[in-house]
């Protein structure tokens, strides 16, 4: 169930899985809109060929993608006008959110969200001096989040998307949280003074 702090809101988690490369293509993204009854279904991903291949360690120890799977996906080009459909007027939320931001803006030059929140920031401010990290992975076990819900694995983007969204309602629920508290403590840097309201 979405918290009261998060209903209402249009809101955006993602994900994002790259090729390896400096700067990284995205061969994978995945958006879970959350004004809406949230289910595995309303996952939606892409696979995406990238111009430059995957690299095999990337394949071997992240997320399992290699050239084979996205032989014949479509190329970023083809779906960008999809992807910012998706995103548009909406606060995007992830977990490092950093990484999604940095690499979204630079696939898409136009595209600025009015707010991103990381729910990394969120877990450090909530689970101070954790001893086991604050890795996705690591918070799903901490936490005790279902990992059964969505048929994925783990380090996918539609997989990712999905615990990020279940952690995100963990922790706001589990703090009972405000929306305004949620924007203080998770906003990424150079968000914290969005206005309340805008969203």
């Amino acid at each position: 169930m979405i918290p009261v702090a998060l209903a209402g809101r249009r809101l955006a988690v993602v994900d994002v899985e790259g090729n390896g490369g400096q700067p990284p293509e995205i061969v994978e993204i995945a958006i879970l809109h959350l004004d809406q009854p949230v289910k595995p279904e309303h996952v939606t991903t892409w696979l995406i060929r990238p111009q430059s291949p995957i690299t095999p360690l990337v394949t071997r120890k992240v997320h399992g993608i290699s050239n084979a799977d996205v032989a014949d996906c479509p190329t970023w080009s083809q779906v960008a006008d999809q992807v910012t459909e998706a995103l548009s007027d909406r606060v995007l939320i992830a977990h490092n959110a950093s990484v999604e931001h940095r690499v979204l803006s630079a696939h898409l030059p136009t595209w600025q969200p009015s707010l991103v929140l990381d729910t990394l920031r969120l877990a450090k401010h909530l689970r101070p001096g954790s001893t086991t990290g604050y890795g996705l992975d690591r918070l799903i076990d901490d936490v005790q989040l279902d990992t059964h819900q969505y048929p994925g694995q783990r380090h996918r983007a539609g997989y990712d998307t999905w615990m990020t969204a279940q952690l995100l309602f963990t922790l706001v629920g589990h703090a009972d949280l405000d929306w305004p508290e949620l924007v203080r403590v998770a906003a990424m840097p150079g968000f914290e003074r969005q206005e309340e309201g805008l969203w």
